[in-house]
């Protein structure tokens, strides 16, 4: 079903909504270089991206790229004040509508969800599934391979299309989405969006919806998880898995040009430990990957702020890490 967006444009391009858009920006950045020089002339920088958006005549600048290890290495692609200022006045008025769409089991970058939200769903569907631990609980676990990387611009317009009937809101998203293509492709330049960007956050589910849809309405499965690029499905039999995974493989690759990480499908029992979202869990536990545990040992080691003692206590409350916890308060 369309949205109706008669006044959508004009409310994302609104003096207001830009206004609005800056305060929530500015919060915690208010001493970066980038930030003071915008706001020496706020009030005139706001006029003038307005006047471009209503005169369309607004273009997308450049992205500056810099990597991060999160713990990963990744790669960031971080634009413009005046850019960032736009999406976050676009994201404030989509997301709303959005999140009513997406399906409650999706859990990344959606207000009031966070990580406890999934972990304590994943508790409660081995329990369904296992009959409270009196039967075998098989769970698939699957990632996404180089997800942001490989969104289709094409695709994800067309996805936009079906929700979106104002031509203008439309005009304002590809501007945004074509702004940047994926440096890993070398043929096709109308893939990827860029990580470190507020509305790829909201793209990506947008554009992985179609996947959860599927899942939940098609196939008709319940007890599924998704968070990002990673994603848990819960069975009493394994060959089911066997059946669903051809499936699986298919929809992601015509519907979506998407594919599983080869090295990252595994189908496993509980019992043998499954590892999701920074916790490998058990029947009756949930301990903390090694290598966070590590990385964390080494950085409390090291002497942390108290704002990550803190941080890493938040992140303790939600598995069997009581050695851990006496460390971290060993620190404060």
């Amino acid at each position: 079903m369309l949205i109706n967006m008669n006044h959508v444009y004009k409310d994302i391009i609104s003096i207001r909504n830009l206004c609005e858009a800056w305060r929530e920006f500015v919060r915690g950045k208010k001493s970066k270089k980038d930030v003071i020089e915008f706001s020496l002339y706020l009030s005139e920088n706001i006029l003038k991206l307005h006047e471009e958006l209503k005169n369309k005549t607004y273009k997308h600048g450049e992205y500056k790229a810099f990597a991060i290890s999160d713990p990963k290495p990744r790669d960031i692609h971080k634009a413009s004040v005046r850019d960032r200022l736009l999406h976050h006045a676009i994201y404030r008025v989509l997301y709303p509508y959005f999140d009513k769409k997406f399906i409650y089991d999706s859990y990344s970058c959606r207000n009031f969800k966070g990580t406890h939200r999934p972990l304590n769903r994943f508790k409660q569907f081995f329990r369904q599934v296992s009959k409270s631990n009196k039967v075998t609980c098989w769970v698939l676990k699957c990632d996404i391979k180089k997800f942001f990387a490989n969104i289709d611009h094409d695709i994800l317009i067309q996805i936009l299309k079906k929700h979106i009937s104002d031509p203008d809101t439309i005009w304002l998203l590809e501007r945004i989405i074509t702004s940047f293509c994926s440096p890993m492709s070398r043929l096709n330049l109308d893939i990827g969006l860029p990580l470190g960007n507020l509305v790829s956050q909201l793209l990506v589910n947008i554009y992985m919806n179609e996947f959860d849809q599927y899942i939940k309405h098609k196939l008709k499965i319940k007890c599924y998880i998704r968070y990002a690029d990673d994603f848990v499905i819960f069975a009493s039999d394994r060959k089911y898995f066997t059946l669903l995974l051809p499936v699986i493989h298919e929809f992601l690759a015509e519907k979506l040009k998407l594919a599983l990480h080869p090295d990252k499908v595994f189908i496993k029992t509980l019992s043998s430990g499954v590892d999701f979202l920074g916790w490998v869990h058990f029947p009756n536990q949930r301990i903390l990957r090694t290598t966070t545990k590590r990385r964390m040992l080494k950085n409390l080691s090291a002497g942390s702020s108290k704002e990550t003692i803190a941080s890493y206590h938040g992140l303790l409350k939600h598995g069997n890490t009581h050695k851990l916890k006496e460390i971290a308060l060993k620190q404060v």
